[in-house]
C-alpha cells in the first residue's frame, strides 16, 4: 500500500491540471488558472493542495485564505463560486488532504475550511445543504431546445424578439455595458459589487473561454451575462438585467442566446447557476427545464466553531441590505469591493 502523501503546490500548473481534467467530477474552478484569477483580484493567497501516491497525482485540494476584521480569519475551496472542494481517486488522498488542510487552518488561524461540494457530501463532516444548482441538459439542436419550453416562456423570448432587443456577443468590448447593469443590480439587491478588475481578469483566462453576451435596446445594454465553459458544459456565473426594461423581457432573451450559442458550440449542458429551492430565481430557471443538483457546502472546524452563516438571509445582515438599495450606484461602484473582497 502506497503512502499518500501531500505538498503546498507552487508549480506551473499542468501537473495539478492533468490530474483536474482527466477526474470525471471536476469542476472548472478546480483548474489552476483560478488561484491567479483570485489573488489578483481579491489579493487572496492560494494555498493549492496536491497529493501524490507512488508517484502518482491522486488528488487535489484548492483553498483561499481570507481575512478581514469583519469576519476574521478562515479558509474556503473555494470562494466567489459555486464549486470547489476535495477532488481526488481514493480515501487515502481524501483523508490526507483533509488532515493537510486542517493543518493548513492552525497555521493560519483560520476558524474553519469551508468546502463547496457538488453533487455528493463527504462523510463525518458539518454540513449545509441549503442552496441547489440548476443544469439543463441540452438538445441537439436549437429547434429541439426551443420545443421542450413551454407557451410561456416562448411568449416572452417572442415579446423581447418583437420589442426590438438586439443581441451581442464578445468581449472587453462589451464590459462596460455588463458592468453597468451589474452594478445597478446588485444595488438593487442591496449587495456589494466585485471591482471590474474581477471581470477583466476572468476574460482574459485563455482556459475559461469567457465571453460576454448582451442584450441592448437602442444601442444601450439592458441585459448581460458572462459565459464559461468547462468541458461540455456551459455556465453563465454572472447576469443581471435592467429592472426598467423588464416589460420587454430582456433576460428571457439573454437566456435563450446563451443557450443557443453553447447548443452551436456543441455543449451538452447549461449551468444556470445557484438557487435557493422555492426562491424567485430557482422557478425561472426551472421553466427553462433545468433541473436542481445538490450543493453541499461541508466544513473543518476548529474547536467551538459552528458553520458561517455570511449569507443576505441571514436577520444580522438585514439592516445592511436595506442601506445598501438607498445608496446612488456610482457610490456602491467605489463602497463594494472592498466589502465583496472578504464575503466569500
Amino acid at each position: 500500500m502506497n503512502v499518500v502523501s501531500v505538498e503546498r503546490y507552487r508549480g506551473d500548473g499542468q501537473e495539478w491540471d492533468r490530474f483536474v481534467c482527466s477526474h470525471p467530477a471536476a469542476t472548472s474552478y478546480h483548474r489552476y488558472f483560478w488561484r491567479r484569477v483570485l489573488e489578483e483580484s481579491f489579493g487572496h493567497p492560494g494555498h493549492y493542495l496536491l497529493a501524490h501516491s507512488g508517484g502518482t497525482t491522486v488528488g487535489v485540494l484548492p483553498v483561499v485564505h481570507m481575512k478581514s476584521m469583519l469576519f476574521g480569519s478562515f479558509l474556503v475551496s473555494v470562494p466567489f463560486f459555486n464549486y470547489g472542494g476535495v477532488l481526488c481517486s481514493d480515501p487515502a488522498a481524501r483523508d490526507a488532504l483533509l488532515a493537510e488542510g486542517e493543518r493548513l487552518m492552525a497555521e493560519r488561524g483560520a476558524s474553519y475550511l469551508e468546502l463547496r461540494h457538488l453533487g455528493e457530501p463527504l462523510p463525518g463532516l458539518a454540513t449545509r445543504s441549503h442552496k441547489v444548482t440548476m443544469i439543463l441538459d441540452l438538445a441537439a439542436d436549437p429547434d429541439g431546445q426551443w420545443g421542450s419550453f413551454g407557451p410561456k416562456l416562448r411568449n416572452q423570448v417572442r415579446k423581447a424578439q418583437k420589442s426590438g432587443l438586439q443581441v451581442a456577443t464578445g468581449g472587453r468590448e462589451l464590459l462596460d455595458g455588463f458592468y453597468r447593469v451589474f452594478c445597478r443590480n446588485m444595488r438593487d439587491l442591496g449587495t456589494p459589487v466585485y471591482g471590474r478588475a474581477f471581470f477583466e481578469n476572468v476574460l482574459e483566462a485563455r482556459d475559461a473561454q469567457a465571453r460576454v453576451i448582451s442584450v441592448l435596446a437602442d444601442g444601450e445594454t439592458i441585459a448581460s451575462g458572462i459565459m464559461t465553459r468547462f468541458r461540455d458544459t456551459v455556465e453563465v456565473p454572472w447576469a443581471s438585467s435592467n429592472r426598467d426594461f423588464r416589460d420587454c423581457c430582456p433576460n428571457n432573451m439573454l437566456y435563450w442566446e446563451a443557450i443557443r450559442l453553447a447548443i452551436g458550440a456543441g455543449a451538452r449542458q447549461f449551468d444556470f447557476g445557484r438557487s435557493t429551492p422555492g426562491e424567485g430565481t430557482y422557478h425561472f430557471k426551472r421553466q427553462w427545464g433545468a433541473e436542481p443538483v445538490p450543493l453541499y457546502w461541508q466544513y473543518l472546524l476548529a474547536d467551538g466553531v459552528r458553520p458561517p452563516e455570511l449569507n443576505p438571509a441571514n436577520p444580522k445582515f438585514r439592516l445592511a441590505v436595506k442601506g445598501w438599495q438607498r445608496l446612488p450606484v456610482a457610490l456602491t461602484r467605489i463602497l463594494g469591493p472592498p466589502i465583496v473582497r472578504n464575503i466569500p
